[in-house]
């Protein structure tokens, strides 16, 4: 059975997918690449390949995405299927790179913890009564992985590039999947990711926000499931 790899968002690591870890390991090999051992992404999916098994199913959320994306540009011929979730195939627009830097400076001066809690993680999930223990948990990613992955992930996706046209010419099963409420990246920016890949199915998951994979962890795994059984 064809290998998963699993792309995590920024600052987070393989529990963010800890529901499809546990529903897929039984059936197939499912492993999670670190994304911030570099500061562009080109390196962080040059990386990715090293790594990687010859062929394998790629999911990415978030950041991953945009990794997956540069990792199809390098190597389609490797991907046997492919599952956006979350994310945007777009360079950075003038405004978001601009807000990056106060968050970089911030950091380098010891507030990554201030900069996670206050600016960034509020902004992914929906309200609900799992809201407090997923932000708790994407927090302990974060402070995990520290300092120097964010001033490289910062980095990454400031100069990161336009991935449409790799969209456009990859013809092996796609997935496409947002929480119908996320604001990072809306619906509108996965209907676009679903027009380019000839050969995608467009999953908007309700109740959720930026996280689906675990703020609705059977639906997204279900939706994930259906991908995997044309891999």
């Amino acid at each position: 059975m064809t290998p998963l790899l699993l792309l995590p968002g920024m600052m987070c690591d393989a529990r963010l997918f800890a529901p499809q870890i546990a529903a897929f390991s039984g059936r197939r090999a499912v492993m999670c690449a670190p994304i911030g051992g570099h500061d562009t992404v080109q390196a962080l999916a040059a990386e990715v390949l090293e790594n990687a098994p010859e062929t394998f199913a790629l999911a990415g959320l978030s950041m991953g995405g945009i990794v997956a994306m540069e990792v199809l540009r390098q190597a389609a011929e490797r991907i046997a299927g492919l599952a956006l979730l979350d994310t945007n195939p777009l360079a950075e627009k003038p405004e978001v790179k601009a807000a990056r830097a106060p968050q970089m400076e911030a950091v380098r001066t010891g507030n990554l913890w201030k900069v996670m809690r206050e600016e960034m993680k509020p902004n992914y999930l929906v309200d609900g009564p799992g809201q407090g223990a997923i932000l708790d948990l994407c927090m302990a990613m974060a402070m995990d992985l520290g300092d120097q992955v964010f001033l490289n992930q910062s980095a990454a996706l400031m100069a990161r590039s336009d991935q449409t046209d790799v969209l456009r010419a990859y013809g092996g099963p796609s997935l496409v999947l947002c929480g119908a409420e996320d604001t990072l990246c809306p619906v509108h920016r996965h209907e676009l990711m679903h027009g380019l890949l000839p050969n995608s199915r467009l999953e908007i998951i309700e109740n959720a926000g930026h996280v689906p994979v675990l703020e609705q962890p059977g639906l997204t795994t279900a939706a994930l499931a259906r991908w995997l059984e044309d891999i």
